[in-house]
């Protein structure tokens, strides 16, 4: 099924405040938790580009497969999507992983053989996100997977370095503690305030 340029669009923009929500949540420090239904949300990591503009960080939530103990992904909104053209200004890149966090370096594939058999595997991961571009990846034949799937750029995620301290997953988890601690301060203010 390939979808009109107006829904096209609309797509996007749900992904776009979604991928917000999403990256928000692996600040929080909730990265794994992201990944709680693989086949319902997808199994989700998040690539973090340098802006090919502005030289800033820019996080990307998106769906992603394991094959041999490699990481792939795909562009699938095609060559226009920001995180891909900032791919292609500079291929380096942190990614952060359910249980891990990486330096790496992006490589696109474009060898027919591995291509299908790995966009259908990133798609079965996507959980609804498939369903949403009207791709059920358990069902579609490899010639109509083929052809809906031309636009999408497959990516290899080759880890170069493993990642720990400031500035990764969970940098805003802190918020966590300081949130129970106002709210346990409150309800023991209102509490005193009721014995009075």
């Amino acid at each position: 099924m390939t979808n009109s340029p107006r829904m096209d669009y609309n797509l996007k923009q749900g992904f776009r405040y979604l991928n917000r929500f999403m990256v928000m949540l692996w600040r929080l420090g909730l990265g794994q938790f992201v990944n709680f239904w693989p086949e319902g949300v997808g199994r989700i990591m998040v690539i973090i580009t340098t802006g090919r503009k502005s030289g800033l960080k820019r996080r990307t939530p998106v769906n992603y497969a394991m094959q041999d103990g490699e990481i792939y992904c795909v562009a699938g909104f095609g060559p226009g999507s920001d995180w891909y053209r900032n791919l292609r200004s500079n291929p380096k890149v942190e990614i952060w992983m359910p249980d891990s966090w990486w330096m790496g370096e992006m490589e696109e594939i474009t060898d027919p053989a591995l291509r299908l058999p790995l966009i259908r595997k990133i798609l079965v991961n996507s959980g609804f996100a498939g369903r949403l571009a009207g791709i059920n990846p358990n069902s579609i034949s490899d010639a109509a997977l083929d052809k809906v799937t031309a636009p999408y750029i497959l990516l290899h995620v080759r880890r170069t370095e493993a990642r720990t301290g400031r500035g990764g997953p969970g940098e805003l988890a802190w918020i966590w503690p300081a949130a129970t601690f106002l709210l346990l301060m409150s309800i023991n203010t209102r509490h005193k305030n009721k014995k009075r």
